[in-house]
């Protein structure tokens, strides 16, 4: 993800406090000190006072507590924001007072609310808000796209910038280049984000008015552009300190009015989905903390964030707001901080990801952004302040050099939380067991599998390796917890879709199975979404399950995930959706 290239986009903007002026370091000190002795004295789980009894109980429906000893529960009662008790009706009905609630389920499913605990919140917000949507879900042909772009160009007038965002190289007919995008306009610089957010593709206007001299090498952290055979710029520009060079002169600051009102309206559209919690993973600057702590109370649900490694410096003024294993919400919001992200490599679907072996029929191995000197270094600074650490690995080159970083910094089992390997798309088996050792969890897109299985297989990787892509099934058999997450902007939102990509491991693209030996159960899906994600992001003290003490997060399905049909898992319809006691869609 363009972590810098959102910043440049909103820095101004959101650092404003939405209409105020950002902390300075004696009023954020003030602040960090009011919130760690908030911190200290929270207790986040345990009995909660039930003296006026349970304000609204669910009963009569499948609700699946994701803890304890049963897979299902009678009976669900709430009050003043927590869950009272989850257990037979005769426990639950002596909460009940004549002013409580009852809900009849009528059959239906109660789960704990999903937390995606990898979604780049802010970004999908303002993509939605400012850029042209390109991507494969609504132009899922090459001609419409293109037809698109040239009727936005019809509109702009000369000179100005036409941006897009979501392009899919792989299921769109492969790279963009720069005549292509000169055949739609010389007379409009033109910049389009790829998907997976690591790469874009700009035409020679965009290249000339960005400045880029023709002998640029790589640049600090990775960035390059691409050439053709001639040595000549092609148009392609990969990772963010090459996208950089576009940023800035392309798109404009929003105002806070306006990202207020797109996560707003984005929050609303995920709260649909049955997400309870997003977690932001490096995309946001210190200087946010405050604004989207105050902005969190006007959108549907919780945010949690981890901050980039470029800023471990100032993050020490956060250490004593509750970060880590020990995450707690900070003064008067839903927000919450967890650790430090590493960018360690690119993407897959553009060859950037570092493999140990080279890709289908290449001799490219994509390489790190980092060297492991660097990644240790940054792990041990994080590890300083008290962070745990998210190191984005898609290949399993990306994955040694984040261990061998993660196992001298940290050691197995640290107190500061769990360290994370984003995506570990392609990790390997000697991997898990190293993970399992060190305590160390991945987290999956286990939409890759379902949009992307096929061109893995066919393009990319082959058969063989393709086929432990995203492998669920065997951290299963290790008895290693994996979370799925979406990614999103770089894939869709929406948490039952990533359920049943690891049930089914079935690619929607072609149909086909894509390591069937690394299908989970429905169950093993869910906690990957609830119980595990909560932990992972140093909330499973206060989120993730339905218990007596925690939050009243749940979400209300139409059916049991476990007893439909897999292949339709993603199509049950959300029926409610509840944070902290208040229901937030239905």
């Amino acid at each position: 993800m363009c972590r810098a290239c959102v910043s440049t986009l909103i820095t101004n903007g959101l650092a404003s406090g939405l209409g105020r002026a950002a902390p300075g370091r004696r009023q954020f000190m003030a602040y960090a000190a009011v919130a760690g002795a908030a911190a200290a004295s929270v207790t986040l789980a345990g009995p909660v006072s039930a003296d006026n009894g349970a304000e609204v109980v669910f009963r009569n429906g499948t609700i699946i507590p994701m803890a304890g000893p049963r897979r299902t529960v009678d009976a669900l009662a709430i009050g003043g924001g927590r869950i009272l008790a989850a257990g037979s009706e005769a426990e639950v009905a002596a909460l009940r007072t004549p002013a409580t609630r009852i809900i009849d389920l009528a059959g239906r499913a109660v789960l704990p609310g999903f937390i995606d605990p990898h979604h780049h919140t802010v970004a999908a917000a303002l993509f939605a808000e400012m850029l042209m949507d390109v991507g494969y879900t609504k132009y899922p042909t090459r001609a419409g796209m293109i037809a698109a772009l040239k009727a936005q160009v019809a509109k702009t007038p000369p000179g100005q910038w036409v941006l897009a965002s979501s392009f899919d190289n792989l299921l769109q007919g492969g790279d963009l280049s720069m005549a292509e995008l000169d055949a739609i306009s010389t007379d409009h610089p033109i910049f389009i984000w790829y998907v997976n957010m690591h790469d874009a593709a700009a035409n020679s206007m965009a290249f000339r008015l960005a400045k880029i001299p023709e002998d640029v090498g790589i640049l600090p952290g990775g960035g390059h552009f691409g050439r053709g055979a001639d040595g000549k710029f092609n148009g392609l520009i990969y990772e963010e300190p090459a996208m950089l060079k576009f940023v800035g002169l392309a798109l404009p600051a929003p105002t806070p009015a306006l990202i207020a009102k797109a996560l707003e309206d984005y929050a609303k559209k995920v709260v649909a989905l049955g997400n309870t919690t997003l977690h932001e993973p490096g995309t946001i600057k210190p200087e946010w903390v405050k604004p989207l702590a105050e902005l969190s109370n006007r959108i549907a649900l919780r945010l949690s964030a981890s901050l980039m490694a470029d800023a471990i410096a100032a993050s020490r003024e956060f250490a004593t707001l509750g970060i880590g294993a020990r995450a707690t919400m900070l003064p008067d919001s839903r927000f919450s901080l967890y650790g430090i992200k590493i960018i360690g490599d690119g993407s897959n679907q553009t060859m950037t990801g570092a493999q140990t072996r080279p890709y289908l029929n290449t001799d490219s191995k994509g390489a790190t952004n980092f060297s492991p000197a660097e990644i240790l270094a940054l792990c041990q600074q994080a590890k300083a302040v008290g962070w745990p650490i998210l190191i984005h690995c898609n290949g399993d080159a990306a994955i040694d050099v984040a261990l061998d970083a993660i196992e001298v910094a940290y050691g197995a089992h640290p107190p500061q939380g769990i360290n994370r390997i984003e995506h570990a798309t392609m990790v390997r088996q000697d991997q898990l067991e190293r993970m399992k050792r060190l305590g160390v969890e991945p987290t999956f897109l286990m939409n890759h599998v379902f949009l992307y299985g096929a061109a893995y297989r066919d393009q990319l990787f082959g058969p063989e390796r393709t086929a432990f892509m995203d492998p669920a099934g065997a951290c299963v058999k290790a008895g290693i917890p994996f979370t799925l997450h979406t990614d999103a902007p770089c894939s869709p939102a929406g948490p039952l879709r990533l359920v049943q990509a690891a049930v089914t491991r079935r690619c929607a693209i072609d149909g086909s199975l894509v390591g069937p030996e690394q299908a989970v159960t429905p169950d093993q899906a869910l906690r990957a979404v609830t119980i595990d994600a909560a932990r992972q992001i140093g909330l499973g003290e206060r989120i993730g399950t339905l218990e007596a003490g925690k939050d009243a997060d749940l979400v209300i399905l139409e059916s049991d995930p476990a007893s439909v049909d897999p292949e339709k898992i993603m199509d049950i319809r959300v029926i409610e959706t509840w944070v902290a006691g208040q229901k937030a869609f239905g």
